[in-house]
């Protein structure tokens, strides 16, 4: 198993190889070892790859890097999580740009049989918390996971809110295992690895750099049954993570606020073009 993990991860550290280019890859070769093993002419004639991803897979030698991933993993108790893995969040197998590989720390199951996402602005406003804390309370008796960024904000309110009800809560990072951010919240990830856990498709030398985060966003799109804005301006991580999960044709909600607040306006954006369902009631959600 460690040889065949040892090439799955090697594969995404691969320059210029993507989750979609390693998705036409693993389709064509059942097997990342197997991909590492064809030949360049093979390789450049597969959909995504052509002649410079084939070379770049050929020329790749690093696979120190690999088994040092795998070594950290097994030092710090983090699952490895291969698409092929039953443990691997079955809805995000319907993504097109799929991650090859997650990194998981924690004991709730990803594929539970109801996910929701909920997300909103760093800077909420009390309107916001006490929305997003009724929320959760009313998913209580439905064992819902809970799924968000580990952001400041409305992230960490839904991640603090679903400890106090004891409902399972997923936080997916920009970054590798070996850091947190923000840093402020490490008692927060400490209790969230009692029932929920920490998601990443990032190996644990990646620091949370600004491109991770839209990259981050999808993941919290993907494995969700819905996701719902709670608060918004019309720019930002959030309204990236409502597109994301248009794209991925799962329900959206958009909680509506005063046409008058910055932070509700990104929500009434999304409601006005029909992207996203006007959110009244959970009973309405459920």
């Amino acid at each position: 198993m460690e040889d065949s993990l040892l090439y799955d991860i090697a594969l995404t550290q691969v320059p210029g190889i993507g989750p979609v280019q390693a998705k036409f890859l693993l389709e064509h070769f059942h097997s990342a070892q197997a991909v590492f093993k064809a030949g360049k002419k093979e390789l450049s004639f597969i959909e995504g790859i052509g002649e410079v991803r084939a070379k770049a897979i050929k020329a790749f030698q690093d696979f120190d890097a690999a088994l040092s991933e795998i070594a950290f993993c097994e030092k710090h108790q983090i699952q490895i999580l291969t698409t092929n893995n039953p443990q691997y969040p079955q809805r995000l197998l319907h993504c097109y740009d799929a991650p090859t590989v997650l990194y998981y720390r924690g004991n709730a199951v990803l594929n539970n049989s109801k996910t929701i996402s909920i997300i909103g602005t760093r800077l909420h406003t009390d309107y916001g918390k006490q929305i997003t804390e009724q929320i959760i309370e009313a998913l209580v008796p439905y064992n819902i996971l809970v799924i968000s960024g580990l952001a400041f904000g409305i992230d960490s309110i839904a991640h603090k809110a679903a400890i106090k009800q004891q409902l399972p809560t997923v936080g997916v990072l920009a970054h590798g295992l070996s850091t947190l951010y923000p840093p402020q919240h490490k008692q927060l990830a400490k209790e969230m690895l009692l029932n929920g856990g920490l998601l990443t498709e990032f190996g644990h030398n990646i620091s949370p750099e600004k491109h991770n985060f839209p990259k981050r966003n999808r993941i919290v799109a993907g494995m969700s049954d819905a996701t719902i804005v709670i608060e918004t301006a019309t720019k930002g991580g959030s309204m990236i993570t409502a597109e994301l999960a248009i794209n991925y044709n799962r329900d959206l909600f958009a909680v509506p606020g005063r046409l008058t607040d910055a932070k509700s306006s990104g929500c009434l954006k999304l409601i006005q073009q029909n992207k996203a369902i006007v959110f009244t009631n959970t009973e309405q959600l459920l």
